[in-house]
């Protein structure tokens, strides 16, 4: 038995541990119901679901919710429109999300797979340190698939930006 404090009340019988409680206007609680004896807390149970329920919304708020976003292309795709995709894939990649480069093949386009894979290819090179390659280019039907992953990002202006602070500020006095 353990009471509102963390404090160890010693083993007593079920119906004790229910006269203390409600003399405190608590709750008994059951903690561990497989140990020997069972152990038992005395506390304000509604209070406790509210502050867990609290930190699991916490919890929920910091997590980032991956997105993936696609990026279409095609065997004859021009140059700036080339540039235009890959800039948008370097955007989302920035942003933290996913991004799916799919390269759909036409009639006797099949015949030229190559130029396919080397379109993709070139992208995930292009991406560079963006990006990092979670899925490799795959055909699935008439479809040519890459998943490309945002790479792990260092906070590396962070210590440029103090450098420059601590640089400035001796000049100024």
């Amino acid at each position: 038995m353990i009471d509102e404090n963390g404090e160890q009340l010693g083993i007593m019988a079920p119906f004790d541990a229910l006269k203390i409680a409600r003399e405190r206007s608590l709750d008994l609680v059951e903690i561990s119901p497989n140990a020997v004896p069972p152990v038992c807390r005395i506390q304000d149970y509604g209070k406790y679901l509210y502050e867990k329920d609290k930190s699991d919304r916490a919890a929920r708020k910091k997590q980032k919710v991956i997105v993936i976003k696609e990026v279409k292309f095609s065997v004859t795709v021009d140059e700036h429109d080339y540039q235009t995709k890959k800039n948008q894939a370097v955007r989302f990649l920035n942003d933290g999300d996913k991004v799916k480069a799919s390269l759909r093949f036409r009639g006797r386009q099949m015949a030229h797979r190559d130029l396919g894979y080397k379109i993709i290819n070139r992208l995930i090179m292009d991406v560079g340190p963006a990006g990092v390659v979670e899925f490799m280019p795959r055909m699935e039907g008439t479809t040519l698939h890459a998943i490309i992953a945002p790479s792990k990002k260092q906070e590396a202006p962070a210590p440029k930006k103090q450098a420059a602070e601590e640089t400035a500020t001796p000049a100024e006095a």
